[in-house]
């Protein structure tokens, strides 16, 4: 899928990571800093803006899954995987030699390489050749297409992708753009929004919900690969009492198409 809006969007990807935990299907969400311009102090999931370094020749042949993928859709995949693993340490990656994904004990000898990846001093593509590492860009799957509303100052272009959760990395947020995460059941998030004891913002929580659906991680990857992605560029419109929505496409199959504007968090 190319992008169908033009260059005034900003790029950007995130990643469902996912578990099966003692009472069903979790998701692994972090807290934004209160800092950080956009949705600050929500829950939301890991995730960020495309590096232009994503799409560098060193990475190019280095990403598991990249045959047939246009040059948005490989530049989300590769975005997605990276700021996962900046922000939440999570690194979907195999190693050269075995093919293997890392295991816990790869990953810590790493952790120097994803602090100069947060402090900006290198690229993705230089830790995949000094490590010998490929992106697991493969084990990603896409599941929303969102774009920021035209009223917004600064819009984003994000493509959501689900993934199981190596079971021996340890989620945990940076401290720096997120200050605290969670393994939750879908359920559980859309319930503590409703009763205030967190933030989540619209689009978040909409897919939290159908995220929600699924009482296994087999289920509700099993249900992305099948379905017709539908993109979402939410509008501001008028119900039939002549109030204030926030409306999205009934093709896209949330569980609303339309907000109130009022209850609809920046």
């Amino acid at each position: 899928m190319s992008n169908p809006a033009g260059e005034k969007l900003i790029p950007a990807a995130t990643i469902l990571l996912l578990r099966d935990g003692a009472q069903g299907l979790e998701v692994f969400m972090v807290v934004r800093h209160h800092q950080i311009d956009f949705a600050s102090g929500a829950l939301v999931f890991p995730g960020g803006k495309v590096d232009p370094r994503d799409t560098h020749e060193s990475v190019r042949g280095r990403v598991d899954g990249a045959e047939g993928l246009d040059d948005w859709e490989f530049s989300m995949r590769v975005a997605a995987i990276r700021e996962a693993y900046e922000e939440c340490g999570v690194l979907l990656a195999r190693d050269d030699g075995t093919g293997a994904l890392i295991d816990a004990k790869r990953l810590a000898a790493l952790e120097p390489r994803r602090d100069a990846l947060n402090r900006n001093e290198i690229g993705i593509g230089e830790v995949l050749e000094q490590e010998g590492l490929r992106l697991a860009a493969d084990l990603l799957t896409p599941f929303a297409h969102w774009i920021t509303p035209n009223m917004m100052p600064k819009r984003f272009d994000t493509r959501f992708y689900l993934a199981v959760a190596p079971e021996d990395h340890l989620a945990v947020h940076d401290g720096s753009e997120s200050v605290d995460s969670v393994w939750i059941r879908p359920a559980d998030a859309v319930r503590e929004a409703e009763e205030g004891k967190r933030t989540i913002i619209f689009p978040t929580r909409v897919n939290v919900q159908k995220l929600g659906r699924h009482v296994d991680v087999v289920g509700a990857i099993e249900t992305a690969r099948n379905a017709h992605i539908v993109t979402v560029e939410p509008r501001v419109t008028k119900n039939d009492a002549g109030e204030p929505v926030l409306r999205i496409p009934v093709e896209a199959d949330y569980d609303v198409s339309e907000e109130p504007l009022s209850r609809v968090k920046a």
